[in-house]
């Protein structure tokens, strides 16, 4: 019992010393989860749900970093502690610096492999990472990877050595100074132009493998014909693999079905099938099995929904979304994602779910989720609480010409091969990593000409490789007759100055009504919204009028709308919230009323 009680208190010792090593940076507003964050203990929940399995190790707290000159090699003294995975630039990371172009960032941290993962393959998963990053296991290169947004994973078992084992990262983001999809971020914040995200931003984690094991899962839902579909992505795939998957509701097991030679799995679905929706949210629980020979060598828990998103001519000859082949006027905020303590990091799980339960709260039923890509999680808080996701392309390069009053008439931006190149690469990764979201139901490769090219093509390509999501060209941007939707913007007040005969028409951003409230706010004299209050009444006043003109316009064209925004992002003062979300800024009950009468506008004749 003495021994215990030592090595209690040798842990609690050690643990106060890691404390002391890190604490949030000063200066800014912070979120109430900043005080929960716990750097022996960042973010421990399963990183990605939709394909989980019971063994796997955490990497998340606090790493050695330094800032070093761009093409330099790995140094041997770093200039302190950083807690992963917070960006270097935030409050939380506990150094809040900036990289900039010319330098890079380097993490290093020891890990450990436990013992009961002896024989088994070894794999070490990055959430995201900003933007370029090169990766070594005890001096062995492992593995590159580029792109801001997207998961990548090495199999890092042949540079293991033994038990105790050195994990090295660098990282080089040339944030606006580079054509690759940053969203947001710029070098000298401003305006909607905001702090630049370095590094490391998702978690980094471990899990064991069989030999062969599933890499990824294609989960494709076909309610017209009670089907399902599992497309299993198996890592050196032989015809001996058996790919097997049951789905539940509940505890009962209600279908099942089995392939082989890499084929599809399709289930047949009951008659009674349980549709999924923001108002009955349905998922079945999945589990997927790999078998050799008659014996397991990997199985997942995953989830789905039975659901479809398309667009049909209503009795009037307008073109409305609908979902479940019912028409269904979406309505929800732009949510960009941002945190004062965090930047592109929740400090806590609990904060993940906060904004997305917000949304649900006040009666929306979709979500753009804009110029970002978040964790996985928050896709599946989307799922499991019926939130329909409009997914944009983070943008990047340089801008064209921007005509949004009228069909493009101009001349698009000619990016370089390099740049062309990359901006397919990561919209193909993105589409790839969140397909078996059942929530997600647009894509949006363009946002208001921001990086805009190629506009048919690209939109067609990605109708083609997605079929069974409706795709949004160019959000606000040079409209071309392409891809499901015409998206208008206009600030403050909703206005119908085109009209699409032939594809349904939105509003995809109006609204920015701003209060700047004191004692909430990011800076203290550079605050702006499109229009300026200063109360919750005055506020939700105008948020009503503006939701009751929207209303009138949708018997005259418009089938979904989307309001700016969540949150105060920055120096914007025109969420619904303030930055770090201590102050819901309107009147809960009148906005929910009203947008529940948007919402189901559709569902009831007018």
């Amino acid at each position: 019992m003495k021994k215990l009680w030592m090595v209690l208190a040798l842990w609690g010792a050690l643990a106060a010393q890691l404390h002391a090593q890190w604490k949030p940076v000063e200066g800014r507003i912070r979120t109430q989860w900043s005080e929960q964050v716990n750097p022996d203990n960042v973010l421990p929940e399963y990183p990605r749900p939709i394909m989980e399995r019971t063994e796997w190790k955490n990497l998340n707290g606090l790493w050695d970093y330094a800032i070093i000159e761009k093409g330099k090699h790995t140094p041997s003294v770093f200039d302190g502690k950083i807690l992963v995975p917070f960006a270097v630039e935030s409050s939380l990371s506990g150094v809040a610096k900036t990289v900039g172009a010319e330098k890079e960032l380097v993490y290093r941290r020891s890990f450990e492999v436990p013992s009961s993962w002896k024989g088994k393959k070894v794999l070490l998963h990055f959430g995201a990472v900003d933007w370029k990053t090169d990766v070594w296991v005890n001096d062995v290169k492992v593995g590159s990877h580029t792109g801001g947004f997207t998961p990548f994973s090495f199999d890092i078992t042949e540079a293991l050595q033994g038990k105790n084992n050195t994990l090295m990262v660098k990282v080089w983001d040339p944030t606006d100074k580079g054509y690759q999809p940053r969203g947001k971020q710029v070098s000298r914040p401003e305006g909607i132009w905001y702090t630049p995200v370095t590094g490391i931003w998702q978690t980094v984690w471990l899990e064991p493998v069989s030999e062969s094991y599933i890499q990824d899962l294609c989960i494709t839902p076909d309610i017209d014909n009670s089907l399902l579909s599992l497309k299993a992505l198996v890592k050196d795939a032989t015809s001996k693999d058996l790919v097997e998957v049951k789905v539940f509701d509940g505890q009962q097991l209600i279908a099942q079905g089995k392939s082989i030679n890499g084929e599809c799995v399709q289930v047949a679905m009951p008659e009674n099938t349980k549709l999924w929706s923001p108002e009955s949210p349905f998922l079945y629980t999945l589990k997927v099995s790999l078998k050799q020979n008659g014996k397991l060598v990997d199985e997942v828990s995953s989830y789905a929904a039975m659901r479809k998103y398309s667009s049909k001519r209503d009795a009037n000859g307008i073109v409305r979304l609908e979902l479940n082949n019912k028409p269904l006027f979406q309505f929800g905020p732009l949510d960009q994602g941002w945190w004062p303590d965090g930047l592109y990091t929740a400090p806590t799980d609990e904060a993940l779910l906060y904004d997305i339960q917000k949304t649900k709260d006040f009666g929306f039923n979709m979500i753009r989720k804009h110029i970002k890509v978040e964790p996985a999680r928050w896709y599946t808080y989307c799922d499991k609480l019926g939130i329909i996701v409009w997914q944009d392309m983070p943008s990047g390069d340089r801008n064209p010409e921007w005509q949004n009053r009228k069909y493009f008439e101009g001349t698009e931006m000619k990016r370089s091969a390099e740049s062309e190149a990359c901006y397919r690469k990561e919209w193909k990764e993105i589409m790839d990593a969140l397909y078996s979201y059942p929530c997600i139901g647009t894509w949006i490769p363009f946002n208001e000409a921001w990086g805009q090219f190629k506009t048919p093509e690209i939109v067609e390509w990605t109708k083609q490789y997605d079929p069974t999501r409706l795709v949004n060209p160019a959000s606000g941007g040079n409209h071309y007759t392409c891809g499901d939707m015409l998206d208008l913007h206009n600030y403050p007040a909703p206005e119908l100055y085109l009209y699409d005969a032939q594809r349904a028409t939105v509003l995809g951003e109006y609204g920015g009504i701003g209060w700047g409230v004191q004692g909430h706010i990011w800076e203290p004299d550079r605050n702006w919204g499109y229009i300026q209050f200063n109360s919750s009444k005055e506020v939700t006043d105008e948020y009503v009028k503006y939701a009751e003109k929207l209303y009138d316009l949708i018997p005259r064209g418009f089938s979904a709308a989307v309001y700016t925004q969540t949150t105060d992002v920055e120096v914007e003062v025109n969420g619904l919230m303030t930055y770090d979300r201590k102050v819901i800024k309107l009147d809960e009950k009148r906005v929910r009323e009203i947008n529940r009468k948007l919402c189901e506008s559709l569902n009831k004749s007018r």
